[in-house]
């Protein structure tokens, strides 16, 4: 059943894509789907998205990490490459209790990829050694 349920969140992410592209918008249809695979942590990531709290971060090697600012105030870095988020919520929500698919975070970052409204930020390779073994800091 996961695996079912993942191939549909992909394929919605793939629909919001073409939707967006078309039309600059994702129409409600689609909200009504992203609602059903991804629950409750839906309209909070669609919400750090039109505030713009995503960051897609790379650096001279190719390694890509993004960067969200959630709600808290906090920096949280997603890889989704390998489905991560180094907030508390996706610890427990995703990982210990099986509850959800994402965190709002890894979420937002999804849909920032979708419809083209990453923020772009290039780092040094040492750099983004800080960030993804989780020791950079944020910039003032």
């Amino acid at each position: 059943m996961a695996l079912c349920l993942t191939a549909v969140a992909e394929q919605l992410l793939k629909d919001v894509q073409r939707a967006y592209s078309e039309k600059s918008q994702i129409p409600d249809d689609l909200l009504i789907a992203l609602r059903f695979a991804f629950g409750s942590c839906t309209l909070q990531a669609l919400d750090l998205v039109d505030q713009r709290s995503v960051t897609r971060v790379s650096s001279p090697s190719g390694r890509v990490a993004f960067q969200v600012l959630g709600g808290s105030g906090c920096l949280y870095t997603c890889y989704t490459s390998c489905h991560y988020c180094s907030c508390p919520a996706f610890s427990f929500s995703v990982l210990r209790r099986n509850e959800s698919l994402v965190c709002k975070h890894i979420l937002a970052a999804y849909l920032c990829q979708a419809m083209g409204l990453c923020q772009q930020e290039q780092v040094s390779d040492q750099h983004m050694t800080l960030i993804l073994s989780g020791r950079a800091q944020p910039d003032p």
